[in-house]
């Protein structure tokens, strides 16, 4: 905080009212928005508010899943009452059924949590002109040099949490303090509906004695090896020589001794940083054993890929594929092109090649695309002799497919080797099922 006593000579009043409000508006203030159990709960507030549902999802053992037959049997989000049983988001339907056979499970509707989001993140910026998305349902606000306009910082995060949940219906935890990774862990500390603190100066009464593995960027595999350390609180963590956590754990243990201690000098961005890789994958419904098919998938894939790639005006010049067997193993490979692209069908090309060179004959479960060194799609490209393909002709075709997929949709066209075959035409990303749900189908049946 910049000390600005010495300007401030007088002692009228006038001017010690002056004085500490500019030393409050000196201040990092940093909220963190956070949805309490997201898609159940705007699950719950669009089927009771427009579908005439009779029962609020977030009062029955209820979870968001996929579809087990599509594999995409996983749990999304659940209610309060299914978390008392046990069940965990990221673990498989079976599992969560066997924890509570009468679960109730709806299908997700990513369609409906796009427009979910916008809506909280519009009030969001009522109050700030500095808001980060961080994910579909969480944001950070730099309060810094707005908040006095609102009033102090915990009255106007009640502000914000009563307005989201008397004017959208669902609930929200906000976190507040000096930098994001605080205000991330304040917002974590009790739910659901509240406002929590956590300042340096209460960074070891109230997160300290916190078990490590509810530190922000600290997953399973390194609780795992803090614990095998003697390492059990985020207090020890931040107590521990730093010296010896990089031995250990290389560069992150530097970054979590940073984050124990509440180190961290990330901005809040208006606008998100540029991507540095693109991808896309896909879990097929069905183990695919022969290279044709596999290949379909790779262009679906390349499809969807070459769209975002265009739409962002940029090029790539490493394209990588990953497959992943039936039995969970996993195995990439990845070449850099002599030019970068954007083009659909180079993409593609590349990918076989890849693909080729790799797969080992098994049935394969999932396959993915991923890219690196991107640049701006401005700079041209490097004609070679050995090109077989005009790529600018190519380049074109795939604009004008764009322009007309966006104006009329995206099966207004498709190439004809997706025609009545099991493979989606543009597959990775939210699954075509996740954004159109039949809720006729999936309303809950009163017993």
């Amino acid at each position: 905080m910049v000390d600005i006593n010495y300007r401030l000579k007088s002692e009228h009043v006038f001017d010690k009212i002056l004085l500490q409000e500019v030393n409050t508006r000196l201040k990092s203030i940093v909220f963190h928005i956070d949805v309490n159990a997201a898609f159940l709960s705007w699950e719950a507030v669009y089927r009771l508010a427009h579908k005439g549902e009779k029962q609020d999802l977030r009062e029955l053992a209820s979870a968001v899943g996929g579809d087990v037959t599509l594999r995409h049997g996983i749990i999304l989000a659940k209610s309060i009452p299914a978390k008392d049983y046990g069940i965990k988001t990221g673990e498989t339907i079976l599992e969560a059924r066997r924890k509570c056979p009468d679960l109730v499970l709806v299908p997700p509707d990513y369609h409906l949590y796009e427009k979910c989001s916008a809506a909280f993140l519009e009030i969001l910026r009522e109050y700030s002109d500095v808001v980060e998305q961080y994910s579909i349902d969480e944001a950070f606000v730099d309060m810094s040099g707005s908040c006095h306009l609102f009033g102090s910082p915990r009255e106007v995060a009640g502000q914000i949490k009563d307005r989201i949940r008397e004017e959208l219906g669902f609930t929200v935890n906000v976190g507040i303090s000096s930098n994001k990774l605080l205000a991330k862990m304040a917002s974590d500390l009790q739910k659901p509906d509240r406002v929590h603190t956590l300042y340096p100066e209460e960074i070891t009464r109230k997160m300290w004695p916190l078990p490590v593995s509810e530190l922000f960027f600290v997953g399973r595999s390194t609780t795992s090896k803090l614990l095998s350390m003697g390492i059990r609180t985020i207090g020890e963590l931040a107590k521990a020589d730093p010296a010896w956590l990089k031995c250990m754990l290389k560069k992150q243990g530097e970054v979590i001794w940073g984050f124990a201690n509440g180190l961290d000098f990330s901005p809040v961005l208006r606008k998100p940083m540029a991507n540095k890789g693109y991808g896309n994958s896909t879990t097929i419904p069905f183990d695919v054993t022969d290279a044709e098919t596999a290949e379909q998938v790779l262009l679906a894939l390349s499809e969807t890929l070459g769209n975002r790639l265009r739409a962002d005006q940029v090029q790539i010049r490493v394209v990588s594929v990953g497959i992943r067997y039936a039995d969970l193993s996993y195995a990439s490979h990845q070449k850099t092109l002599q030019s970068a692209t954007d083009v659909t069908w180079e993409i593609y090309e590349a990918a076989c090649r890849l693909f080729g060179e790799l797969w080992n004959g098994r049935p394969i479960r999932h396959l993915g695309i991923h890219t690196g060194q991107v640049s701006g799609a401005d700079l041209g490209r490097q004609l070679s002799i050995f090109d077989e393909l005009d790529y600018e002709k190519l380049g074109r075709m795939d604009q004008a497919v764009d322009g007309l997929r966006k104006r009329f949709g995206a099966d207004a066209l498709m190439r004809a080797v997706f025609l009545n075959g099991p493979i989606d035409h543009m597959s990775g990303g939210i699954a075509r099922e996740k954004c159109h749900v039949d809720y006729n189908e999936s309303m809950i049946r009163e017993k």
